[in-house]
């Protein structure tokens, strides 16, 4: 009878915490003032950088039940990670890790690790069906310096060896986690000591693979000489041994040690600047085992890990640096990459894009958004504005009596007279979207601080950042300058906080508007480098004008997210007629709309005509209206685009 395939490839077992990165570089961590929150561990780094290469990984670790600990688990789960083993400590808190770059060769790191969940892990905790449901477990050096987290490790490696399964060794050696340091030298990777290295061999005769940098094979083999400790080492244990050597790359030994390092076989190494070492032997390990347990010439599986560790050096942070193998593809492709490896245009974009968290294939969004209209409804009415922000506040009552919970629903909210929703936000599963521009601004300007980037660091990390912009392909150059620089800036504001970008373009009113208008407004924002996450364009029942804004969109960027639609105030009729040319292009993944659903609902409530709840069901009602037609539309219509081209 056949046996059947393990479910994970992988599980690692061990160290999750969270990392607390220092965002000022080159000073002192005394001197870091912020820090950006990223999950972290050298095993949890491996699982989620091997999941991102292809690998089907697990991990084995205990969380705080606490906020970080909550965090771990949902950051895993989005990046597919498998998380049964992530078990729940109700009595110890998360472990953290404060961590700086002041230079090529200083790093400074303090562990927050006494009593801290993850240390905690002891054999009842290991799962035995779990374990076996995998190809191959990974055990992890600082978690064989207790003893109840040395039987976990193992515990693992036995079951899984059972299984006929194989084992990892990352040496990983931190002489502070043993004790051998002060607390303040984190960063220290080595300090002799004979128990130590008794108790690292003591795992040696389960191991199939065994990784380590030179430091670290110093402690295994008990000897500051490399080669002398890798024989010490071969003599407790077949296994695959491999050195990382930094820019040299790395060798690999399947059998006897020979005379030199540069005699096993060795990987191409990657000469790139040195940004953070941190992270980088994690990245190594998931690059290796990504061509080692698919069964990859083991020439192949050293490049891989070179390859991945040089693209991990390059940028902040561990876990969240990590490539995905279509990156990794990218950066093995031949081409000329700068020094500066974090300045690859190409690299980050496809980082980026392939890191990004998963959205629904279909969105409709109730727009709330506006300022400036409500503003003029509240003159119109005689109504006080300070009542805007409860009506706002109903939208997102609104959105979840329509949803129960769909992600494919969505919300789109200011900060001014939103706020209240957008909290409240926080604690559903819809998209959420937020505006940064200055209402009516023609050109460009931004409501917020006049440093784009330092108002959206403010805002949580999960607000896709909206901006609307009345651009025309046909402006003048000095008007479409301005406003390109302005879209140019808050794109790499949103990249370097971390925020999906929403460009919203509407050129009616402004010139001429035919087949070709709105692809060649977007054409242009791609040439000057613009790469949205998504777009929101206004509707139209020109079904050759949405084949040439997807054409343009797929030609430039196939990674974009896709189109919104926007209302434009349009009448219902009118906005439901042209869902049907819309929906016949598949880069139109639904609709935001507002005033078409709220407008009168909005009037009735500010005059004191309507309470709030015939105001839920009023904008519950209409938006369903509306989500109802488009996905009517949607299935009558969507044809494989050679159709659509027969079409026009």
């Amino acid at each position: 009878m056949a046996v059947a395939s393990p479910r994970l490839d992988l599980i690692t077992v061990g160290r999750s915490c969270v990392d607390l990165y220092g965002q000022q570089i080159g000073g002192r961590l005394e001197d870091m003032t912020s820090f950006a929150k990223y999950i972290g561990g050298s095993p949890t780094n491996t699982a989620v950088g091997g999941s991102r290469l292809g690998l089907n990984t697990g991990l084995l670790t205990r969380v705080g039940a606490d906020h970080f600990g909550r965090f771990i688990r949902e950051q895993l789960a989005r990046e597919g990670v498998a998380v049964d083993g992530v078990i729940e400590d109700k009595t110890r808190l998360t472990a953290l890790v404060f961590l700086g770059i002041r230079d090529p060769d200083t790093f400074p790191l303090i562990f927050y690790r006494e009593n801290c969940a993850d240390m905690a892990l002891d054999g009842d905790d290991v799962d035995a069906a779990f374990i076996q449901s995998a190809g191959a477990v990974l055990i992890n050096g600082t978690h064989l310096s207790q003893p109840a987290v040395f039987d976990a490790s193992i515990r693992a490696c036995e079951l899984v060896k059972a299984a006929g399964g194989r084992v990892v060794f990352d040496i990983d050696y931190r002489p502070v986690l043993w004790g051998l340091t002060g607390k303040d030298m984190g960063e220290n990777r080595f300090v002799a000591d004979a128990a130590v290295t008794a108790r690292l061999q003591q795992v040696l005769p389960l191991c199939d693979l065994i990784v380590g940098t030179e430091e670290e094979i110093h402690i295994l083999g008990g000897s500051t000489d490399t080669l002398t400790a890798l024989r010490a080492i071969r003599e407790r244990s077949p296994a695959l041994l491999v050195c990382k050597r930094g820019p040299d790359g790395c060798s690999a030994f399947p059998a006897a040690i020979p005379a030199s390092l540069d005699d096993g076989v060795v990987g191409r190494g990657f000469r790139v600047e040195v940004y953070n070492v941190l992270g980088a032997g994690d990245a190594f390990m998931a690059g290796f085992l990504r061509g080692w347990l698919r069964d990859a010439p083991l020439e192949t599986c050293c490049e891989y890990g070179n390859a991945c560790g040089a693209i991990v050096v390059s940028r902040h942070g561990c876990a969240p640096a990590m490539p995905t193998w279509e990156e990794l593809q990218l950066f093995l492709n031949g081409a000329d990459r700068p020094f500066r490896l974090r300045e690859d245009a190409e690299l980050e974009h496809i980082h980026w894009v392939t890191t990004r968290a998963a959205v629904p294939d279909e969105l409709t969004v109730l727009a709330m958004d506006h300022r400036s209209q409500f503003e003029d409804l509240c003159r119109k009415v005689g109504a006080d504005p300070a009542r805007i922000p409860a009506f706002k506040a109903l939208a997102l009552k609104a959105v979840d009596r329509l949803a129960q919970g769909d992600p494919r629903f969505g919300v789109l909210l200011d900060g001014r007279f939103g706020i209240r929703g957008l909290e409240a936000a926080a604690d559903h599963p819809y998209w959420i979207g937020r505006p940064i521009e200055l209402p009516g601004s023609r050109p460009l300007e931004f409501e917020s601080s006049a440093d784009v980037a330092t108002e959206l660091a403010t805002w949580p990390h999960n607000h896709v950042v909206k901006c609307l912009a009345f651009y025309h392909p046909d402006d003048t150059a000095e008007m479409r300058e301005r406003q390109e620089r302005q879209l140019l800036r808050l794109q790499d504001a949103c990249r370097k906080t971390g925020h999906e970008l929403l460009v919203e373009i509407i050129a009616s009113g402004i010139g001429t508007v035919d087949s070709h208008t709105i692809a060649r407004a977007i054409q242009r924002l791609y040439d000057l480098g613009m790469k949205p996450d998504w777009w929101k364009l206004e509707p139209t029942d020109d079904r050759a004008a949405w084949v040439h804004v997807e054409t343009t969109i797929r030609a430039n960027d196939p990674h974009c997210r896709g189109v919104l639609l926007l209302g434009l105030s349009a009448p219902q009729d009118a906005l439901i007629a042209s869902f049907e040319a819309a929906a016949a292009a598949p880069i139109i993944k639904g609709f935001a709309v507002g005033r078409t659903i709220f407008a009168e609902a909005a009037e009735q409530w500010l005059t004191g005509r309507m309470d709030d709840e015939a105001a839920i069901a009023d904008l519950s009602g209409r938006f369903a209206v509306l989500v109802d037609a488009w996905r009517a539309a949607r299935q009558r219509l969507v044809r494989p685009a050679a159709a659509l081209q027969e079409a026009v």
